[in-house]
């Protein structure tokens, strides 16, 4: 599975349809968005889990971050707050605005996507993967997290 199924499966196709009415792509263009950054967001959430919190601590984060909201509510993709929710969960998963601008620029050129479009779905996509994972964690019938983080360790 791949992240735009998983944002699918979760029920995060609204949120993902009002993502790129907010930066202003559509929908072809923002599916070749989400898999070009897809292994910077899934690589960045297996890096932190293999680190010093571990997966205790981004099972915690997934619990406590109420993350799903972002999949329930689309509208919240127009929000500053969901901008700026998303901007704190990229400086975890990639550790600073230097490594989400390189992101963006290598997905832009992988893409033919305008950096400056990406750079601005970046925050509100990483809020949207958070969403799925919490929606997976705690799902009961699936492998949780730990299928999450195999997924992730597939884009190293």
């Amino acid at each position: 599975m791949d992240l735009l199924d998983l944002l699918k499966s979760s029920g995060g196709g609204d949120s993902i349809g009002q993502l790129a009415k907010v930066v202003g792509l559509g929908s072809g263009d923002t599916s070749k968005l989400v898999s070009a950054l897809a292994p910077a967001l899934l690589g960045g959430l297996a890096k932190n889990a293999s680190g010093g919190g571990g997966l205790s601590g981004l099972q915690s984060a997934l619990q406590k971050g109420q993350h799903d909201r972002y999949l329930d509510k689309p509208e919240l993709m127009q929000s500053d707050d969901t901008r700026l929710d998303g901007n704190k969960i990229l400086g975890h998963l990639l550790g600073s605005k230097d490594a989400s601008r390189a992101v963006a620029k290598a997905a832009g050129q992988d893409t033919g996507i305008d950096a400056s479009l990406i750079k601005k779905a970046l925050p509100l996509l990483a809020t949207l993967a958070m969403g799925a994972m919490s929606k997976k964690n705690s799902s009961e019938d699936t492998g949780g997290l730990g299928d999450l983080l195999g997924m992730a360790r597939k884009f190293f």
